[in-house]
């Protein structure tokens, strides 16, 4: 799909965000692990939770979409039946659930499409393969087989937080306990801290250690009968952006106090110079004059793509740096980031693990044409660059918004986009 996004600022207003889909993925599964069944309230949907919903039906989870929310029959822990989990394009969905099923020793063949049979999985294999597991393939598609046994589990910090999440969800079901060992510092910390934040809510007990976590087996989800899933602070940082960039733009249905480790776009935008004012359950970004700062990205990588916008916006240099793992991603991020704000004027230099924009944008004449090689995240920065920017932008393969945010153009007509083409 082809979207043309017009070069019309947004007008003033606000915007109810739709519910994080971290939030919901770990809901969804705590919900379907859980002794009795639960309704969960989700607004918004996304490719990305199907999947998981998809996957856990075939691990025999019964789950309806209801105007009235979405009503959860948890897995019933003796089915012995070979199940096959499509995950789509969701690397949550298959990096959560890798460990579940071996936890509930079902035989699985995991399958997925797009970019994810090439993201990495093979150290959480690993893992697996030496705590019971028969596992075929270092990759997508994967077969696993046999019971995951307890023990102490040994896994870097720094490719994944996905991979502990996952355990985190599997390891209270095993019969013995079992320990969580990083070998190198944790990136994405706040992915982890929601995971804690959901088990506790479901009842589910885990000790932090200097080097990890050590799970207790033998526990039990015991969930509340009805959970509101967080508003996402993922998407709300797209909206806050074009705010402090031109304009003032508002995001309702925020947890002030939220675990998301996106929550830092608020005190990155006050860096940058804009002017943030929360408000009960509601963020607005205001315009003031922006300069370019120094960006840690090691925590926050799904802010960058947004955060390189923000930065030809501001006056002088904006370097992100510990990005690496931003290739590793839907698509290079850093490399189509850089190709796509090289396209609308936007001096751009792209490192290892780096990226430097200088403020400043001198596009063409007549409209961009940019490839968000299907990465929803290069789609809505690329949009929200258009509005703010003063760019006429055509979007390839736009329809990947759908991953995360499908009701994102409406979003951007309802605040005064141009968008043709949807």
């Amino acid at each position: 799909m082809r979207v043309k996004i017009g070069k019309n600022p947004l007008n003033k207003g606000q915007v109810r965000v739709i519910s994080s889909k971290s939030d919901a993925h770990r809901s969804l599964i705590a919900a379907a692990l859980a002794e009795d069944e639960s309704v969960l309230f989700v607004d918004g949907w996304s490719d990305d939770l199907e999947a998981t919903i998809r996957c856990l039906e075939a691990l025999g989870a019964e789950i309806y979409k209801e105007p009235s929310g979405i009503e959860v029959v948890p897995i019933r822990r003796n089915l012995d039946k070979a199940a096959v989990l499509d995950c789509g394009e969701s690397g949550s969905t298959l990096r959560f659930l890798l460990p579940v099923a071996a936890a509930l020793g079902r035989h699985t063949t995991f399958i997925g499409q797009g970019r994810l049979p090439e993201r990495p999985v093979s150290i959480l294999l690993e893992e697996l393969a030496k705590h019971g597991c028969s596992v075929t393939g270092d990759g997508l598609p994967v077969e696993i087989d046999g019971q995951l046994e307890s023990g102490v589990f040994t896994l870097p910090g720094n490719v994944s937080s996905q991979f502990i999440t996952g355990l985190l969800f599997a390891l209270p079901l095993l019969e013995g306990d079992s320990e969580i060992v990083l070998t190198t510092e944790v990136e994405s910390k706040g992915y982890i801290d929601m995971t804690l934040k959901t088990l506790k809510i479901f009842g589910v007990t885990v000790e932090e250690t200097e080097t990890g976590w050590k799970v207790p087996g033998g526990q039990s989800f015991v969930g509340p009968r009805m959970r509101f899933t967080e508003g996402d602070w993922s998407n709300a940082a797209f909206w806050l952006t074009a705010g402090a960039i031109k304009g003032s733009v508002g995001c309702q249905g925020l947890d002030m106090e939220s675990a998301q480790g996106d929550r830092a776009i608020v005190s990155l935008l006050e860096e940058f110079g804009a002017e943030t004012k929360a408000v009960l359950n509601q963020i607005t970004a205001t315009n003031k004059e922006m300069k370019g700062i120094r960006i840690d990205a090691s925590q926050i990588p799904d802010l960058v793509p947004v955060l390189c916008v923000a930065g030809a916006a501001a006056e002088g240099k904006t370097e992100i740096y510990n990005a690496g793992r931003l290739r590793l991603k839907e698509s290079d991020r850093l490399a189509v980031m850089a190709e796509c704000l090289k396209k609308i004027g936007v001096e751009v230099e792209e490192g290892e693990d780096t990226i430097v924009i200088t403020g400043g944008c001198n596009p063409p004449e007549g409209e961009v044409v940019i490839d968000s090689h299907g990465d929803h995240r290069i789609v809505m920065a690329m949009a929200i660059a258009a509005v703010s920017l003063g760019v006429d932008i055509v979007i390839e393969n736009a329809e990947a918004v759908n991953k995360s945010y499908p009701s994102f153009f409406i979003e951007l007509k309802k605040l005064g986009g141009v968008v043709d083409g949807i």
